[in-house]
């Protein structure tokens, strides 16, 4: 059994619920209850409030990268669960900065949280870096490998202090964004296949699909639940990872968050009712 229920999302239609730039999700399946990224803020703390979903119940609390947009509703959780386990990528606490026109962002993207808090929460933090098993049915991915494919997203900067007190911009190639697999099981304990829940796909969702694919080989994709971060690239490009998404015979997918709009339709006209719209409030089961 897999059920999905979006905590938090940059869209919403439920009366009750609030949207932000953001993403948390909470699942249920292989037997434990699961919080995949925290959103910006503790909207998504709220929301669960609204849907009756108690947070203090949650196992496991996995990020899926050092943006604030992920890890800021982090701290709220904190204070609510104290017994969950949480997953973090080492890497993921760089000073980190997003890019337009090749300008620099006055304002940092990263994990925003002061030196007290990011001290309480790192006593309950395990840190990944290569994969990692929850169970034999949920794994987190630790860095994703450089599989290549077109480029579908904006670049981002580690800020670093030199030995002589210069600042130096180093490009950040996100090897701190990891993605959670889930093997779902039948009544009778036989594999269904595997669902795949991925927060932006800095690296491209291409590498994200590959990559669980070499992680579970042979498993049938029954769902693909993720931001693809296409919201700022042409026409042509979307199409291309469209096609490519196609090609991979995922049963459903539900693109989320950074995904955009444009991408959302192409996504939607292409496969019909394989690919569900998901808003703030909503929950899938299967």
């Amino acid at each position: 059994m897999m059920k999905i229920t979006f905590l938090s999302e940059n869209k919403t239609y439920n009366p009750g619920c609030m949207a932000e730039h953001g993403l948390s999700l909470y699942i249920e399946a292989a037997g434990k209850t699961i919080l995949f990224d925290t959103g910006a803020s503790d909207i998504f703390a709220k929301n669960a409030e609204f849907l009756n979903i108690d947070l203090k119940r949650v196992e496991h609390t996995i990020i899926s990268h050092g943006h604030y947009d992920h890890t800021e509703g982090l701290p709220f959780f904190c204070s609510v669960n104290s017994n969950a386990d949480i997953y973090i990528h080492k890497d993921a606490f760089e000073q980190t900065y997003g890019s337009e026109h090749g300008v620099l962002d006055k304002e940092p993207c990263g994990i925003l949280w002061d030196r007290n808090i990011k001290d309480d929460i790192m006593n309950r933090v395990t840190l990944t870096e290569g994969i990692f098993k929850i169970s034999e049915d949920i794994v987190i991915s630790g860095t994703i490998p450089n599989i290549k494919e077109t480029k579908t997203t904006e670049k981002f900067y580690i800020k670093k202090v030199s030995q002589n007190g210069d600042i130096e911009l180093q490009e950040d190639e996100m090897n701190h964004e990891q993605f959670l697999i889930i093997r779902d099981r039948n009544t009778e304990g036989v594999s269904r296949g595997i669902y795949v829940f991925s927060g932006c796909s800095h690296k491209g969702v291409i590498p994200v699909i590959r990559y669980a694919k070499q992680i579970f080989p042979g498993e049938r994709m029954l769902g693909l639940i993720a931001g693809m971060h296409l919201y700022s690239v042409d026409q042509s490009v979307r199409w291309e990872v469209v096609n490519e998404i196609l090609e991979e015979n995922i049963e459903m997918v539900m693109p989320v968050h950074c995904t955009g709009i444009n991408a959302i339709c192409d996504l939607k006209q292409a496969m019909g009712d394989r690919c569900i719209v998901a808003n703030a409030g909503d929950t899938y089961e299967s």
